[in-house]
């Protein structure tokens, strides 16, 4: 099969248009006192799911050391012996945690904690080298800013990692990234229920990979929620995280409801699923696009690999769909 290819922004790196996001396969942690991961997960499956995207042609894989407390960066590293070099590696630093209790709580971005970071995240993903190295706080203070990227600087010189990024939700952050660092990338959340203009003109200004988590609004976007679905309290959508957008005390939100119920047929048209709709959004959304879906066992990752097949909405379609949106915006307004 062909597959899609981008440029990981200014790093020059090749990779898949597709990546693989590997949150839910770290298994339960907890995060500020809530559950933080996706319930439980099985690691032969984890495994079996990687190496059927590595042969499908998909070679991007983001995760990050508090994912699990350790364990996603651990179950990848375990996929990868023997084909790293087809592998292109993210992983992020930033958030305290230990591997023992899975308890994370609390933020580090000092230059000692980066460099103590990057060694523990190489060693349990087997590996010598990261290919993206992004800082998971979004917010990094000002004052502290200059000494990150320095910081990150001096780890691409010595080898540890090839390139670094930021993921984050304020497009301000963003920009001061891209134009104090010779970062690569920014990781944000996106979809076609939930755009963010800002942050995809960051990326086409300064020509930075858009690394897109949450393509599929955690899940809404597979079509098996409705409103009356309620996930349970092991799952980080069962909780009150403050930072939440699509389910609220554990049950989709109405509204993003409405809007995937406007766009849905749009989004299935032409053989796809409606997955494979979303992604293909994201693709016709902007040329720095990278969506990284999460996954848990090996179909989602197929139904997922599919969507390279079909490629990227057509203008139309696009045009479309955001009239439709706005349509339901305007029906939500007045019933407001």
């Amino acid at each position: 099969m062909s597959v899609i290819k981008r440029t990981l922004g200014r790093s020059g790196i090749e990779v898949s248009a597709l990546g693989l996001g590997c949150w839910a396969i770290g298994g339960p942690f907890l995060l500020d006192g809530l559950p933080d991961g996706w319930g439980d997960v099985d690691d032969a499956e984890s495994i079996r799911a990687i190496h059927r995207a590595l042969d499908l042609g998909v070679n991007f894989f983001d995760t990050a050391d508090v994912y699990g407390a350790g364990h996603s960066e651990r179950v990848l590293g375990q996929a990868l012996k023997g084909r790293r070099e087809h592998a292109v590696i993210a992983t992020k630093f930033g958030f305290l945690f230990d591997e023992t209790t899975r308890r994370a709580e609390g933020t580090d971005v000092s230059p000692a904690y980066i460099r103590k970071a990057c060694e523990a995240s190489l060693r349990r993903l087997g590996t010598d080298y990261i290919d993206l190295y992004q800082c998971h706080v979004g917010n990094v203070p000002e004052e502290q800013a200059d000494d990150v990227w320095a910081t990150l600087d001096r780890l691409v010189e010595e080898g540890k990692i090839r390139a670094y990024g930021l993921s984050t939700w304020d497009a301000g952050y963003a920009r001061a990234f891209a134009a104090r660092s010779r970062g690569a990338a920014i990781q944000f959340g996106a979809n076609v229920l939930r755009d963010a203009p800002e942050l995809f003109a960051v990326a086409e200004a300064f020509g930075l990979a858009g690394i897109i988590n949450a393509p599929l609004a955690m899940g809404l976007l597979s079509g098996k929620f409705h409103r009356d679905s309620r996930l349970p309290s092991d799952d980080v959508r069962g909780n009150p995280h403050p930072w939440l957008a699509y389910f609220r005390d554990g049950k989709p939100v109405p509204e993003f409801l409405d809007r995937l119920d406007a766009v849905r047929d749009i989004l299935r048209s032409g053989g796809r699923t409606l997955a494979q709709g979303a992604l293909a959004w994201l693709w016709a959304r902007s040329p720095q696009a990278i969506p990284i879906p999460g996954f848990k066992n090996v179909v989602q990752v197929e139904e997922n690999c599919r969507a390279l097949q079909f490629g990227p909405l057509t203008q139309d379609q696009m045009d479309e769909i955001e009239r439709l949106l706005r349509e339901a915006a305007q029906l939500a307004g007045e019933g407001a």
